[in-house]
């Protein structure tokens, strides 16, 4: 009977593949490669959310997560951190799951299990949203970044195409420099590396579209998902890296966001190499480390959340280095 339930459980909160689709999504089809790539990110995910959704412990769900590609586990990890998160904030749940999964082997991918969480919020009622008090302080952005991906690619039209902004978000409360929303901008820059099929004019295109002062968050989200999911060859990266102009810092620090969440999990892949040599001018180790050297020991957020004083060091470092 057990397994009958958990079996139910699966089925009921796991959503259908066919939402992830480019032709459900209505996105951009550059090539057949690129395709194949961005709808296997979304299968990936799905799967990892389903193993979550029916695993009794999550010990068992990182058992199942464990077996999957080396290139798709993390998008695996991040689904699962979502499933996790539903299920903590149903009735009568117990809750403990999402930290479970944190203290064991989903600590590896906390970058992407924050995201995932985000991903859970766009889903849930607002009442139903996991306090902020509970979240690790500085990565707690990461969050929002979640939010602003899911909403980017399942409400394109609104956030992406007529650039809709919702200020004064509410999450996570004491925000006194209203960062929220450049948080949602990156998940936001993030997303639009999948609705443009990865394609660097188009999502160039969309990206200028947006009003000056969003640019740079959108570009540190593109030059994220540029690096860790890939679909892009060299001079296709190079030709992104022109065309970011006054934002080349802002993709360096999302291309080394990105190597350090590989690097951390024990996921490094070749096209994140070659991602981080053409923005960041560095290998991915070093990308990585130059993100952990310049990582606030004990964050604090005052008018200035120390998540982003974090990243305003990184695009610094790039700079001073001649970088960008």
């Amino acid at each position: 009977m057990a397994n009958v339930w958990r079996a139910l459980r699966r089925r009921v909160l796991t959503p259908n593949v066919s939402a992830t689709l480019l032709d459900t999504r209505g996105f951009h089809k550059k090539s057949p490669a690129a395709q194949q790539l961005l709808e296997k990110v979304g299968e990936m995910f799905l799967t990892g959310y389903a193993h979550a959704a029916e695993a009794r412990t999550p010990a068992e769900a990182e058992d199942r997560l464990e077996a999957l590609p080396t290139r798709f586990r993390g998008f695996a990890y991040e689904g699962a951190a979502m499933a996790f998160t539903m299920r903590d904030r149903l009735p009568l749940s117990g809750g403990g799951h999402l930290a479970g999964f944190l203290a064991g082997r989903g600590g590896a991918h906390n970058y992407m299990a924050y995201v995932g969480v985000g991903w859970a919020m766009a889903r849930l009622p607002r009442f139903r949203w996991p306090a902020a008090a509970g979240t690790d302080p500085l990565l707690r952005w990461l969050v929002l970044d979640g939010y602003g991906f899911h909403q980017a690619y399942f409400r394109t039209q609104r956030y992406v195409h007529e650039q809709y902004r919702q200020e004064h978000f509410p999450w996570p409360g004491q925000d006194p420099s209203g960062y929220a929303t450049r948080a949602i901008d990156q998940g936001i820059g993030r997303a639009m590396w999948f609705v443009a099929g990865t394609d660097v004019p188009l999502v160039v295109s969309m990206i200028e579209k947006f009003a000056e002062s969003r640019r740079a968050d959108l570009y540190a989200g593109t030059g994220l998902a540029a690096t860790y999911a890939g679909g892009a060859d060299e001079a296709e990266l190079r030709q992104l890296w022109e065309l970011a102009g006054e934002h080349r810092a802002q993709l360096a620090q999302g291309s080394a966001f990105a190597a350090e969440a590989r690097i951390r999990a024990d996921l490094l892949v070749p096209h994140t190499g070659l991602a981080t040599r053409v923005f960041c001018s560095m290998d991915p180790h070093d990308a990585a480390k130059l993100t952990q050297d310049v990582r606030p020991a004990r964050p604090v957020d005052g008018q200035v959340p120390a998540y982003e004083s974090w990243r305003q060091r990184i695009t610094g470092e790039f700079v001073s280095l001649g970088r960008c």
